[in-house]
């Protein structure tokens, strides 16, 4: 599937990323850490490879037409899993300061 995004929103999913996700989506897609960072913006294709997208000039650090979305949606898997982990720990903070 085709996705449009900015480099920025691009980037911010990957700086959301816990230690260690890039790993976890190269294992669990079957390719090198190399080109799951390539995907992100990263330009080591003596280890890794194209990944399918296109960089545009533009606003927020310019547009990014994703071939395909399997590692984008890999990422945001990885994100959404952590979002119970810090709604308990907003939590136990709001509890402990009360």
């Amino acid at each position: 599937m085709n996705r449009t995004i900015t480099f920025n929103e691009l980037r911010k999913i990957k700086d959301s990323l816990p230690t260690g996700s890039m790993h976890r989506i190269a294992d669990e897609l079957g390719m090198s850490v190399e080109t799951v960072r390539n995907f992100f913006g990263g330009q080591n294709f003596k280890n890794g490879q194209s990944v399918g997208i296109h960089l545009e000039p533009g606003p927020d650090g310019g547009l990014v037409m994703l071939d395909d979305t399997t590692v984008l949606d890999k990422a945001l898997q990885i994100l959404k899993e952590c979002q119970p982990e810090a709604a308990e720990e907003e939590t136990k903070e709001e509890t402990e300061e009360a």
